[in-house]
């Protein structure tokens, strides 16, 4: 199941996610997205990005939960029957949106010590250690709530011989997020996100 997941997650990220991350990036807006798959069969329900230039709440997870309620509830699946995928680890503002909506999980590609060290957003880390008192980002990873999973670790519970393809689609993603990193921190000064 693994590899089927991990493939479908990066579909989700070549079609969806990052379409519309490139789109928020030319804005001014910050590079993190995210997607709502359905658990029965990976299908796609929704997928957002950032969008902080028009509201500061609008953060990539916050947005794509937006865009998930807004759908006519006769279409929208319950909460825990859903894949949560985001882009970053969620900041705390999205750790708390994806948990008072009732989601029992998410994925995330970068971890926070690449959002801060490797895109130079600094806050997610910033705020959990001033406001929450939480060192280097180490929340509880499964909780009575939800699990987070890293997708990179998801990559090493699959066989080597079945890792190549999977590996060079996880990096030209990477290597797409640098590009989109590059161009928002050029530009971020000339926008009002609050938090650049």
């Amino acid at each position: 199941m693994n590899i089927i997941l991990l493939n479908k997650i990066l579909e989700v990220f070549q079609k969806s996610i990052i379409p519309l991350t490139l789109e928020g990036v030319s804005c001014g807006n910050k590079i993190f997205g995210a997607a709502i798959l359905k658990k029965e069969d990976f299908s796609l329900i929704v997928a957002g990005t950032n969008n902080e230039i028009e509201n500061p709440l609008w953060h990539g997870e916050v947005h794509t939960l937006k865009k998930f309620y807004e759908l006519p509830k006769e279409k929208r699946p319950d909460e825990k029957n859903c894949l949560f995928i985001t882009s970053h680890e969620p900041c705390s503002l999205c750790l708390s949106a994806i948990t008072f909506c009732g989601f029992d999980n998410f994925y995330y590609l970068f971890p926070y010590e690449s959002t801060s060290e490797d895109f130079n957003i600094h806050h997610d880390l910033n705020i959990l250690k001033e406001v929450f008192n939480i060192d280097k980002g180490q929340y509880l990873k499964e909780n009575s709530y939800w699990k987070s999973t890293n997708i990179n670790d998801l990559i090493n519970e699959i066989p080597k011989d079945k890792q190549k393809d999977i590996m060079i689609s996880l990096n030209n993603i990477k290597k797409t997020y640098r590009e989109f990193s590059d161009k928002y921190q050029s530009n971020k000064e000339n926008n009002k996100i609050p938090l650049k």
